[in-house]
């Protein structure tokens, strides 16, 4: 038996991680340094910290209920009330999931069957095209463009939807891009759906996380809000990544699925974490303005160094990351990327990953010291340089 040819078809075509590629390399390379992940370097603030130790000391180590405890998803919907005026109800509204990325993949296989199409603006995340086609959908494409600050248009949206789309993604603030989303040019977003009956799945993991504006969600639209899927969770704004713990808020007949699903699959999101987190919604404010404040003067200094260097680049209002353009340089991404990390042991990584239209583009994270950002771009120039 060759054992490779047994596995399911649609695993072994799917492309690896674009991202995790070079953090690998990275790994390897003790003298390298990498803006390539987006992982924020502050360390999980200490009372949320001690929240979880609290937690173990009182033995909490039993299995939570399914859908998480039920302090926490109270504590997550004042959250939502609080600081973007949407309203859910704990008991049958939200879902506590094991990270964002759980949400997401809950989240398209309880709404998509065969061929049914799901509309993705791009760039962005690299998970949605993957998990749309393990659900047995139809990852379409729409191309986002700089002139448009990689914003999703009316225009593009409309000219994509077909009788077989089942669910738009809304992946704003972006990743990689930066781009953010106004209320009125989500009011035009609105208007394209609003006779339709296609989902939205809005992915708000980096709400927290922008610049001179505030987050708006889809979700605030009454005639959007019981065909919205929220997504969001703890890693970005708090800086947990490690505790893995996301949340999903939906109509209750969104979330009764979604919950059988994660039931049979994960059973419950980690104990410890959720405590944690619980501590985190409710008394964490300070500590996401704290972070953002750090966040925005990285950002000033990471776009003005890349148009100064000579990449052109948006400046982003969201999420932690720039997305320069390197089409001035000749090279591909992928090249431009590798190239960059042998001669000048800096990690970026490439456009391409987040889609095809992000070809001639790198992403590169500021969620990364001020003192490893300066080094790297001192490096990048000296790149950019020797190959004009």
């Amino acid at each position: 038996m060759i054992i490779k040819d047994k596995i399911n078809k649609v695993i072994t075509d799917m492309k690896p991680s674009g991202i995790r590629k070079f953090f690998d390399l990275v790994a390897q390379m003790p003298e390298a340094i990498s803006l390539g992940v987006g992982e924020p370097d502050f360390v999980t603030p200490w009372h949320i910290r001690d929240a979880g130790i609290y937690s173990l000391e009182k033995g909490h180590t039993y299995y939570t209920s399914n859908s998480g405890l039920a302090s926490l998803r109270e504590e997550i919907c004042n959250y939502l009330d609080r600081r973007f005026n949407l309203k859910y109800n704990y008991k049958n509204e939200v879902l506590v999931t094991v990270g964002g990325s759980e949400a997401i993949d809950l989240t398209i296989r309880a709404l998509i069957s065969n061929g049914d199409e799901v509309l993705i603006p791009q760039p962005s995340f690299v998970c949605y095209v993957p998990c749309v086609q393990m659900a047995g959908g139809v990852p379409v494409p729409i191309v986002t463009k700089e002139e448009d600050n990689f914003k999703l248009t009316p225009e593009a949206l409309k000219k994509a939807i077909t009788p077989k789309t089942k669910l738009l993604v809304l992946p704003y603030p972006n990743n990689p891009t930066g781009a953010i989303m106004t209320y009125d040019e989500l009011k035009a977003i609105v208007d394209v759906l609003k006779d339709t009956d296609i989902f939205v799945m809005s992915d708000e993991i980096y709400a927290e996380l922008t610049y001179g504006t505030k987050h708006r969600s889809i979700a605030e639209f009454p005639e959007m809000r019981d065909r919205t899927i929220l997504v969001s969770g703890f890693s970005k704004a708090y800086a947990m990544t490690g505790w893995r713990l996301g949340y999903v808020c939906a109509h209750p007949d969104i979330i009764a699925p979604l919950t059988k699903i994660h039931q049979y699959a994960i059973m419950s999101s980690p104990t410890v974490s959720q405590y944690a987190a619980l501590e985190a919604v409710k008394k964490g404010d300070n500590d996401i303005d704290a972070m953002v404040s750090e966040y925005n003067y990285r950002r000033k200094v990471i776009f003005e160094a890349f148009n100064q260097i000579g990449l052109e680049c948006f400046e982003p209002l969201g999420a932690f990351y720039v997305f320069p353009s390197i089409k001035s340089t000749g090279m591909k991404s992928n090249d431009f990327c590798e190239n960059l990390l042998k001669e000048q042991k800096v990690a970026v990584v490439p456009g391409d990953a987040f889609g095809e239209s992000g070809e001639g583009y790198i992403r590169c994270s500021y969620a990364y010291s001020i003192e490893a950002i300066n080094r790297a771009l001192d490096r990048i120039d000296k790149f950019v340089s020797s190959h004009k």
